[in-house]
């Protein structure tokens, strides 16, 4: 099989998912393979029995997918060319693609970033993923960049406590952690151990429902927080918290509750005047995902960097996705823009969008200060020329636009990070959403004086006790200052 760009005629790495009669996925030789899939540098050759095969070949989400069948005699030879077709060049717009969670062999990373046509990646190699770099030791340097504008980190980590699930990106070396199970010391003197390592760490909160996670927000600890988790697979979606806070399963129903869970608190946060970046990460050699499957695009006016992307990652200029590809404006600005007008004033703003997607979207959605305020069929926005109705503030807030594939099994959808509107000097804070978090901080403080947390020191327990005081202070006064 040789598999081509249909505009150049060059070879192209890709992903193919090569299947027999019975469905069973099948390996290549000395190449990469995951769960159901393997990737080439655009040519591979296969000696299989006789049989009827099926194959499906991808390069991540800005090529057309193309699937077909073949069959094999006895001494029979063949040869196939597959042509992918580009049908959206997001980085030539200035939209650069990034997978914040990848646990694949490091050996293997370039080939799998060129097949996925990804041009950031954090490869989580601690703790106890030393066998990521058994054929590429981590150097002085982890930051590695090929193929002019590819970058792969090297020594991105994974805190997993009882609290919380943190990721820790651009360090020069691995945390010395605490035990997995332990409850001391608090994430939050992780954080400090990462900051103390590097000033220019970064701390994404991996699961939006991690018990502590009202605590590390009051406390100031976290840059991002993981949206788009490993929870959302290609074919299913993880249906439980566990360990954290659980979501109602009748208001939040499978298989899209977990993601829906996660956005609603991820809405109540920006509710609380917080101006938080959302992440994406495929969660690649931990999950059945092909690496990049949730991903994130950072538009970088200019020349690309490493450096850049990360400037407008901290900018908010961010869309995460596992599916549909936007690329929205409002007032010709991209996501995380601050819109400012004097007190009493209106704000009315111009949104537009373009999108090219190659599964069926069902409706293209603006949620404002966590409400649905819009929702605009696909025909209606073309007719408009790609423009969304017009968008009134009155006080502070924000809005977000989603849209959403029609996919059964899975929760398959694009957002883009927040916008914000601030009138006058004061931030709109909202009642309920600060009085979630309270509640919530009380909830965990309760499971500590039950004694649940399993902490013997005096010492250790006086000093956590003191961070759920703390904590729900702070909720207590954004509460007070709501509305």
């Amino acid at each position: 099989m040789e598999i081509v760009d249909e505009d150049t005629h060059e070879p192209v790495a890709c992903r193919i998912h090569l299947t027999n009669a019975i469905r069973k996925a099948l390996k290549a030789p000395r190449l990469p393979f995951w769960h159901d899939h393997f990737v080439c540098d655009g040519t591979v050759s296969l000696k299989l029995p006789k049989g009827e095969y099926a194959f499906q070949v991808e390069r991540g989400p800005e090529y057309l997918i193309v699937s077909g069948h073949f069959t094999m005699d006895d001494f029979s030879k063949d040869s196939k060319t597959v042509e992918l077709k580009r049908f959206a060049n997001m980085a030539k717009e200035g939209w650069w693609s990034g997978d914040l969670d990848v646990r694949r062999p490091a050996k293997d990373i370039e080939l799998l970033m060129r097949a996925e046509d990804l041009h950031v990646v954090q490869l989580v190699a601690w703790p106890g993923g030393k066998a990521l770099l058994a054929k590429v030791p981590l150097g002085k340097d982890p930051l590695v960049q090929f193929d002019g504008d590819r970058y792969y980190h090297l020594a991105a980590g994974n805190v997993d406590r009882p609290g919380g699930s943190l990721l820790v990106f651009n360090l020069d070396k691995p945390l010395e952690l605490a035990a997995k199970d332990a409850n001391y010391p608090p994430l939050s003197a992780t954080v400090n151990a990462a900051r103390e390592l590097n000033e220019h760490s970064w701390i994404d909160a991996q699961q939006l429902y991690s018990w502590d996670l009202p605590v590390l927000v009051a406390q100031g600890q976290l840059d991002s927080v993981q949206l788009m988790s490993s929870n959302l697979r290609r074919k299913s979606a993880i249906d439980k918290e566990a360990p954290g806070k659980p979501r109602d399963p009748l208001l939040f129903p499978p298989p899209r509750g977990n993601g829906r869970w996660s956005e609603k608190i991820y809405f109540d946060l920006l509710n609380c005047g917080l101006h938080v970046v959302p992440t994406a990460g495929s969660g690649s050699g931990a999950v059945a995902n092909p690496l990049g499957y949730n991903r994130m695009y950072a538009y970088v006016d200019g020349e690309f960097s490493y450096e850049k992307w990360w400037d407008a990652v901290r900018a908010g200029r961010v869309v995460v996705t596992n599916g549909p590809l936007i690329r929205p404006t409002v007032e010709g600005e991209p996501p995380g823009h601050v819109f400012r007008a004097p007190g009493g004033s209106e704000v009315e703003l111009e949104v537009g969008l373009t999108m090219s997607t190659r599964d069926k979207v069902a409706y293209l959605e603006i949620i404002k200060n966590g409400e649905l305020v819009q929702q605009v069929r696909l025909d209606d926005w073309a007719k408009a020329g790609g423009k969304l109705p017009l968008l009134k503030f009155n006080q502070s807030g924000w809005f977000v636009i989603r849209a959403v594939c029609d996919v059964p099994d899975t929760y398959r959808y694009a957002m883009t990070a927040p916008y914000y509107v601030e009138i006058g000097d004061s931030t709109t804070v909202m009642k309920p959403s600060a009085q979630f978090f309270l509640d919530w901080v009380r909830e965990r403080a309760k499971q500590f004086d039950a004694e649940q947390l399993d902490i013997d020191d005096p010492d250790q327990r006086t000093e956590l006790k003191k961070q759920y005081q703390q904590a729900e202070t702070w909720w207590q006064k954004m509460v007070d200052r709501a509305q």
